[in-house]
């Protein structure tokens, strides 16, 4: 049966670990089960499976993973992702292939920005996911997967607009830093009408205090030198000693895969970055103020 061990506490935090707790602690909660309860049906100490939903187990088994699925009546495709998850081996930067180990439909990324108290981003090709309206993400589903059936492609755009809710909920939403390319609102997704409607939507989400929007105009040419391509720097919070509750991620998504970076020296490394396009694009209000003029265009 695959084992993971962790040789030290770092290797014992990472990604996909954390992630595999993050999971097991929520589908327990949906079964209506305490720590305690779900110990004692796996014949282990609490304190066993708290290390496990914390992402700190010394060592994950597979066989336990897959019957923990069961115990909490988790359907089989989630649980192969879960089993995958388990088998990733223990890195400080991961690579996420499709379909390598975890099933290609089960998305390890909506879950950690779930989890995000922030986000700081960059996008230089399509409006962002958490940004996007329903007809905009309809268009970009409908041009990404052909075969899908009504109902498959508004299961897509319904999983999308949920998302959103961590940064329109009332309580506590999620503070996002967004820096879009000039070019993301001028290529047409949808149609002028769905683009019209787009834009106005990123104009609207800028005066909420939990958003701060910027456009990087074209004007400000390349103001790393080089070309990042699109990332998310994702933060979970700190705890009553002001120390993060887990460490901070940067996401850098592939056609084939996605990388989850960790190292303080990556990370920190995008925070620069994030620095840099942030302090050669637009303000907000000046980009608020293009972000309506675009908008006015595509309606005329």
């Amino acid at each position: 049966m695959p084992v993971v061990s962790a040789n030290s506490s770092s290797a014992a935090s990472t990604l996909p670990r954390r992630q595999l707790g993050r999971y097991l602690r929520d589908w327990r909660s949906q079964a209506g089960l305490t720590i305690a309860e779900a110990a004692k049906l796996m014949e282990w100490g609490a304190s066993t499976l708290q290390r496990l939903e914390k992402g700190n187990a010394d060592r994950i088994r597979t066989i336990d993973v897959h019957e923990l699925c069961r115990i909490y009546g988790i359907p089989d495709d989630i649980a192969e992702g879960l089993k995958g998850l388990a088998q990733q081996a223990a890195v400080k930067s991961w690579w996420h292939s499709y379909g390598d180990l975890i099933p290609e439909n089960f998305d390890v990324y909506v879950g950690l920005e779930a989890s995000a108290q922030q986000l700081s981003c960059y996008q230089s090709e399509l409006v962002p996911g958490l940004l996007q309206t329903a007809d905009y993400a309809r268009a970009l589903n409908l041009l990404g997967y052909p075969d899908d059936t009504e109902a498959e492609l508004a299961r897509r755009v319904q999983l999308r607009m949920q998302r959103q809710a961590m940064i329109t909920r009332r309580h506590h939403p999620a503070s996002v830093a967004m820096v879009l390319h000039e070019s993301v609102l001028h290529r047409s997704v949808g149609g002028a009408k769905v683009m019209a409607a787009q834009v106005r939507h990123l104009a609207e989400l800028s005066t909420r205090e939990n958003v701060a929007l910027r456009i990087l105009p074209f004007t400000a040419g390349v103001p790393l030198g080089l070309s990042t391509g699109p990332f998310v720097i994702l933060e979970f919070g700190t705890d009553g000693r002001g120390q993060p509750v887990e460490p901070p991620v940067v996401y850098v998504e592939g056609f084939t895969g996605d990388l989850y970076l960790e190292r303080q020296a990556d990370v920190q490394r995008y925070r620069r970055a994030q620095e840099c396009l942030e302090g050669c694009a637009l303000d907000i209000q000046s980009s608020r103020n293009l972000l309506r003029q675009v908008a006015k265009e595509y309606s005329a």
